[in-house]
């Protein structure tokens, strides 16, 4: 399954991946400075959270590009089942 990202949401995804990048970053300077606990565990859910919602963005784009190709009549049925299932795979292993 190829997936191509173009335009806004490249960049939404890229935006979300360089925030969770950024708060990773974080995470590690505050355990590093011995910061407390639960400031540290909400810095990293916030991680958590922006890297699911880049997941879950480029999920949705695969999905999207599979249906227009489903609507457009390419690749076989069992192509197509096939993809549907690799897609619905990948969206569980984000739940």
């Amino acid at each position: 399954m190829e997936l191509d990202l173009a335009g806004a949401e490249l960049k939404a995804v890229l935006n979300r991946l360089r925030r969770a990048q950024g708060q990773i970053s974080g995470v590690i300077r505050m355990i590093e400075e011995g910061r407390d606990c639960e400031e540290v565990v909400t810095q990293l859910a916030a991680a958590s959270r922006a890297l699911d919602r880049a997941g879950f963005a480029i999920i949705a784009t695969g999905l999207q590009q599979c249906l227009t190709g489903i609507e457009d009549g390419r690749g076989s049925v069992e192509d197509r089942d096939e993809m549907r299932s690799r897609l619905e795979k990948l969206f569980l292993s984000l739940a």
